[in-house]
């Protein structure tokens, strides 16, 4: 309700006629809302200041309920009344029961003053936080700033969210809490045609006030102050919708705390936040859920659950934009003879996805609704909207949109921050921004119309060599990772991200993982193949320490294809490995040693004796899988001579681990251990934490056969705290289920057991087969 203070005239009068038996103690049967509270305050014994102190509402706002000027109070208010009075569930009934309901005679009555809101909106559906937020709201009006001004709501979002619904409805629904009136004014500012001008929105605010304008003084500073002046003292819900900014808000805010003011605009109004105190509320798409919750409310549940596929297609294609949803449900609805699967397949085209969204109205055409945020910008950013549609997506950082446009850093932060403002992007993460998928097709149509294919092939090679250089840079932090040759320098206009380690690097990766995924995609679409191949290169640490397998050797067969259409044997040879590393992984051992053997050649072809030792090394890891321990061996000791014959240490380091591991496995433990800790020396000495990992745990497999456990113990979580430290999440389940066996070996079988189900964990996110292998282990009994 909406709390004023106020006077307190004849407050206790009620109690006091009471004890002196002027009023009988017998109430009769209540015949309104404001009754009932009367004769449960004064059976309460409690005058109307000390209800409100215990109910949290005002003076005010319970006298009117009193006496009936607030004809409906929210649901909220019944209930605070209703706990600080004490009242039995069965009195709760009796006092909701008396609550008018919409449209009844006593809300009738009540709201005497102008009512200009639009026709209440149809199927109208979700938005619960946003409404519930709304009603909080209305509680605390009147006294939540303490300075006298009205309470202010700003609801903001993209073109066709639903801004606009959102507040039309609840304007509906908190009608009643306004009996003074309820006003509405379209200041088009974003729209066909000019905005609103100051002058003309107060003149119609003070003409739907009753003010004659043979009483408006001259001048708009003037007319301002008459229109608070009228304003002040009468409890008004306003909706200013569609505002171009604060300043187009700021003439037409009233000065009493009486009143309530919702603002909708496609800005961001953080002006009227900062200055007003306004509270803002940014919306966002419909959930899958909701926007099936659409559908069903204007097709029928029938049509919906007939083609259920087809549905969750055009919620897909629509993005859970309710403008997008409203226009293909209206079609549907309009030819309820047309399977809904048809629909979603004309959506289906990206192209055309607008002209099926084209309704033949401005005002609820998508298109025409983008087009009105759009033609707003300046020049730099319009330019930058459309170039952002060359990115692969599905976010974008500003240092990336820098090197797309060919802007220096600030500039960038600057645009992204004004089409944020407007919210044709979205910033759901910080430093992160994101176009729905409907506006990057209504922004690839812009782009295709105003800046030509040369612009935007510039742009898409731009993009591709910022994503390439930098990860390449960060791919050449993770020691093993042997350098490829590049194109050349980054293109004019480019800038590549700085990053300093391993942990800058793996970080990196890690935020622009679906983006380097769809780049290396649209770079084997778009004629960048020697791009393909190498991004595809950089990522493959990333992967296989992350334990995204599937991604890896799907990612490297479209690798592959780049490098075999130019002919770069360099390219084929890595993506070849690349894919046989994933199978390997992925336990498709004959599949992985074909592609190694045909790697192996190429190398040969070209020399690269640090290509042939990295062969050699996933050869060994191979045969080890097949329990062909000999030839693992065979292949580690050929990995260790290449890496010594071409002076590559991180090799050798490596290699010295692989031999001292398969002498272990082959039952020579000593001649392990003393290998191992060549190998740990150097890879301590070249600072390769991958390959120390990797050699604590030998060590603590060789201890372990040694008959150490304890030694064994200490070796394996030297290694699990390197894997964790590198989000090796693979390689940690595997030290986990080491580290359980030496603790089982140790006699401490809690700690086996926890360690053991750790691993478990992280082998079924991955889904990996070993996971079944280790939980027949933790069932069997020790």
């Amino acid at each position: 309700m909406f709390p004023t203070g106020g006077d307190t005239v004849g407050v206790r009068s009620d109690a006091a006629m009471e004890v002196a038996g002027l009023i009988n103690p017998i109430q009769p049967t209540p015949r309104s809302f404001g009754e009932a509270l009367r004769q449960h305050r004064m059976t309460a014994r409690l005058t109307q200041e000390e209800l409100a102190a215990r109910s949290g509402l005002s003076v005010r706002a319970i006298r009117d309920l009193e006496r009936g000027r607030s004809a409906r109070p929210y649901p909220r208010s019944v209930r605070l009344l209703a706990a600080a009075l004490g009242l039995t569930a069965a009195e709760q009934t009796e006092l909701s029961d008396l609550t008018p309901v919409p449209g009844g005679a006593a809300a009738t009555a009540a709201m005497a003053g102008p009512s200009q809101l639009p026709g209440a909106v149809t199927s109208f559906v979700a938005r619960e936080p946003e409404l519930a937020a709304l009603e909080k709201l209305l509680g605390q009006a009147g006294h939540a700033s303490g300075d006298g001004t009205a309470m202010i709501t700003a609801i903001v979002g993209a073109a066709g969210i639903g801004k606009t619904a959102l507040a039309v409805h609840w304007a509906h629904r908190a009608a009643a809490n306004f009996p003074d009136g309820r006003l509405y004014l379209n200041l088009r500012g974003f729209g066909p045609g000019p905005p609103v001008p100051p002058a003309e929105a107060v003149s119609g605010l003070l003409a739907a006030l009753g003010v004659p304008p043979e009483h408006w003084p001259p001048g708009l500073d003037a007319q301002v102050g008459l229109y608070r002046g009228v304003a002040a003292g009468r409890r008004l819900l306003i909706v200013l919708d569609n505002a171009r900014d604060a300043e187009h808000v700021r003439p037409l805010l009233p000065g009493s705390p009486d009143c309530l003011v919702l603002v909708t605009s496609r800005a961001s109004l953080d002006g009227l936040a900062v200055s007003e105190g306004a509270h803002v509320l940014t919306l966002d798409v419909l959930s899958d859920y909701d926007a099936r919750e659409l559908l069903d409310r204007r097709l029928g549940t029938g049509r919906i659950a007939a083609e259920p596929q087809a549905v969750t297609e055009l919620i897909a294609r629509c993005g859970g934009l309710p403008l997008a949803l409203a226009i293909a449900s209206a079609r549907a609805s309009v030819r309820s003879d047309f399977p809904l699967s048809a629909l979603a397949s004309e959506l289906s085209d990206t192209a055309g996805r607008l002209d099926a969204l084209d309704t033949g109205d401005s005002f609820s055409s998508a298109r025409t609704v983008f087009s009105w945020s759009y033609q707003n910008l300046p020049s730099a950013a319009a330019r930058m909207f459309r170039l952002l549609s060359v990115h692969p997506g599905p976010d974008i950082t500003a240092a990336a949109a820098a090197s797309l446009a060919d802007l220096d850093l600030p500039k960038a932060r600057h645009l992204l921050r004004e089409l944020t403002r407007y919210h044709l992007l979205s910033e759901q993460i910080p430093g992160r921004y994101d176009v729905h998928d409907l506006l990057r097709v209504y922004a690839a149509e812009l782009a295709a119309a105003t800046d030509g294919s040369a612009a935007r092939q510039g742009a898409c090679a731009r993009i591709l060599d910022h994503y390439l250089h930098t990860a390449h840079a960060a791919a050449l932090l993770y020691p093993l990772r042997e350098s490829i040759t590049l194109q050349g320098p980054p293109r004019p206009g480019v800038t590549p991200e700085r990053l300093d380690d391993q942990q800058q690097a793996q970080a990196w990766f890690e935020a622009e993982h679906q983006v380097l995924r769809a780049a290396t995609v649209m770079a084997a679409d778009s004629g960048f193949d020697g791009h393909a191949w190498r991004l595809a290169w950089a990522m493959t640490s990333f992967l296989e320490r992350r334990g995204y397998w599937p991604e890896q050797a799907a990612i490297h067969r479209t690798a592959l294809a780049a490098a075999l259409r130019l002919g770069d044997t360099a390219g084929q040879a890595a993506a070849s490995r690349d894919i046989a590393s994933a199978c390997a992984r992925l336990g498709d051992y004959e599949q992985s040693r074909a592609y190694l053997t045909e790697c192996l050649r190429l190398y040969r072809q070209i020399g690269d004796r640090v290509g042939e030792a990295s062969v050699h090394r996933i050869l060994s890891w191979v045969a080890e899988q097949q329990e062909r321990y000999l030839d693992a061996l065979s292949h580690g000791q050929q990995a260790l001579s290449l890496s010594r014959a071409s002076g590559n240490r991180f090799g050798q380091a490596h290699a010295l681990n692989c031999v001292g591991w398969y002498h272990a496995l082959l039952g020579d433990y000593q001649q392990a251990r003393a290998v191992c800790q060549q190998g740990l020396a150097l890879v301590q000495e070249l600072g390769d934490r991958v390959g120390e990992a990797h050699t604590w745990d030998s060590l603590g497999y060789a201890e372990q056969e040694l008959g150490h456990p304890a030694q064994a113990i200490s070796c394996y979580q030297h290694a699990l705290s390197i894997f964790r430290e590198l989000r090796d999440r693979f390689d940690e389940a595997e030290i986990l289920v080491h580290l359980g066996d030496s603790h089982l070996a140790a006699g401490d079988q809690p700690e086996a057991h926890d360690a053991w189900r750790q691993a478990l964990t992280i082998l079924e996110d991955l889904h990996h087969p070993d996971a079944d292998q280790l939980r027949g282990k933790l069932r069997s009994p020790v």
